[in-house]
């Protein structure tokens, strides 16, 4: 079923970056992973590191594509942003959490959705 997803999800990141550069954003990694996780995309909004879950649906059964980040995946993103602000040597830096949905229909433009600051980190966060 992943390998079914994927091109989806692709063509989901790939509209997300083009949003954020267009805002003004900088991006400075896609995909890091980790064995227990991942973020799709890294930025910089300013001097402000975001880390970026992406969400693509191409219909809306189920809720929407933001409704997809649950508490789970929320903690599974802070693990990963840790490590990479400790590989990157961002500790102090300002951080935050986004999420961009996508919404692909065959026959209309894709709608995106940004979600700036989408969550706060838990008290397990730290750097």
């Amino acid at each position: 079923m992943r390998d079914l997803r994927r091109p989806k999800g692709d063509a989901g990141e790939e509209i997300a970056v083009s949003f954020l550069e267009r805002l003004g954003y900088r991006i400075a990694a896609r995909n890091f992973r980790l064995r227990t996780g991942e973020i799709d995309i890294v930025a910089w909004d300013g001097a402000t590191l975001v880390f970026v879950e992406v969400k693509t649906k191409a219909q809306q059964r189920f809720g929407q594509p933001e409704e997809m980040v649950t508490r789970r995946k929320q903690l599974t993103l802070e693990r990963v942003a840790m490590a990479y602000i400790q590989r990157h040597t961002c500790e102090g830096t300002d951080i935050r959490f986004d999420v961009i949905a996508v919404q692909l229909e065959s026959n209309r433009a894709a709608e995106v959705t940004h979600i700036p600051a989408a969550f706060s980190p838990s008290d397990r966060f730290f750097y």
